[in-house]
């Protein structure tokens, strides 16, 4: 009889360089140039217009202009533009699930995104990519030993092209705790031994670790790093391919995304007054938004942030008009489930259908238009 595992073994696997990979995706193709772009359909543009004024209303009132989206987002060649939006000041905040910094760094790195997830599951290949596992799964846990968050420890190897690995030493004085330690440092001893094992399980030694980044005037990490705004990043455990690489650890995601959630319940605390946007995430954005507020409200007393534009934005047909209220439970909108959240969360609330790259268009036009 086979003893059956208790729990899978991931030294079993094999991986594989992602330049073997056949990508789908290629950056400098794929990126959204507003100059470029298609005039948008004319009733897009004067919502786009609309939601525009509020941005600068809300900006002008030192308010929070939160985007929160799914990583087609990225992978449809909006990083740059969204990048473009924080140096312009026009979101003070960016939200993303685990699989948009996954696309975004590979994009960084190699300039292509995007497998064929039929074809490589199949073949028992999908997501064992070699250099996006180990160097996201690296970062992340260099980050954490640094007090970053998830989404700015990617930023950060990507801008610099490489890691600090730290000595073996350094590592083991952060982690000696002495009696009378603050959460702070139990924290950071925590942090510093969880590397400290990875470092000696992949056999990674001190010193700079050298990641070149040959696309990374491409990436949204990058671009936020580098106008030192937040873009948040929150997992779902086991949802992307890097929890299928042998130097992924729990640990350090739960360190790097609960800094980045916090960051985020922060921005949502300063949306009275301010704006907050949707695009293409039926699942992360809403679940993550409606604990934020809550938790933001509970520390005011149970009171505020009810006067926010709420702007939702997928490629479902509108089919119930959502200022009205919440459908009855006969009507198919009902179902809708992101919308639903949102609509039940005290703000005024709207829903558009279109495209993630015309909407960002059409939201960039009008920006610019209205700030000159």
């Amino acid at each position: 009889m086979v003893k059956k595992e208790s729990f899978f073994d991931r030294s079993r696997m094999r991986y594989f360089s992602l330049t073997e990979r056949l990508s789908k995706v290629d950056i400098s193709s794929a990126c959204v140039l507003p100059d470029a772009w298609p005039p948008v359909r004319a009733d897009l543009a004067e919502k786009a217009g609309c939601i525009a004024e509020e941005i600068l209303g809300a900006l002008k009132s030192g308010a929070a202009v939160i985007c929160a989206f799914g990583a087609h987002s990225i992978k449809n060649g909006l990083g740059k533009l969204l990048g473009d939006f924080l140096n312009r000041g026009w979101f003070t905040h960016l939200a993303a699930n685990g699989a948009a910094v996954i696309h975004d760094w590979e994009f960084a790195f190699l300039g292509k995104s995007s497998e064929d997830v039929r074809e490589n599951v199949a073949a028992g290949r999908f997501g064992t990519w070699e250099e996006t596992g180990l160097y996201i799964n690296l970062a992340l846990a260099v980050g954490a030993y640094e007090g970053l968050g998830y989404g700015a420890s990617v930023g950060k190897m990507i801008t610099r092209d490489g890691l600090a690995i730290p000595e073996r030493e350094e590592l083991l004085a952060a982690a000696a705790l002495k009696p009378g330690f603050s959460p702070e440092e139990a924290g950071k001893a925590a942090a510093a031994l969880d590397l400290y094992e990875l470092l000696e399980y992949l056999k990674i030694p001190p010193g700079f670790l050298p990641v070149s980044h040959a696309y990374k005037s491409y990436s949204l990490l990058a671009a936020a790093a580098e106008a030192r705004r937040p873009m948040t990043c929150h997992p779902m455990f086991g949802h992307d391919i890097i929890y299928t690489h042998k130097a992924n650890r729990g640990g350090v995601i739960g360190r790097t995304a609960e800094r980045d959630f916090l960051e985020f319940v922060s921005g949502v605390a300063n949306l009275e007054g301010g704006v907050y946007i949707s695009v293409g995430s039926a699942v992360m954005s809403p679940m993550i938004f409606e604990k934020a507020l809550s938790m933001a409200r509970n520390a005011g007393g149970g009171k505020g942030i009810t006067r926010c534009g709420i702007h939702v934005v997928d490629l479902q047909e509108a089919v119930w008009d959502w200022s009205k209220g919440e459908p009855p439970m006969d009507n198919p909108a009902y179902y809708l489930r992101f919308m639903k959240t949102f609509s039940r969360m005290g703000c005024r609330t709207d829903y558009t259908s279109a495209d993630n790259r015309e909407f960002f268009v059409a939201l960039y036009r009008a920006l610019a238009e209205k700030s000159a």
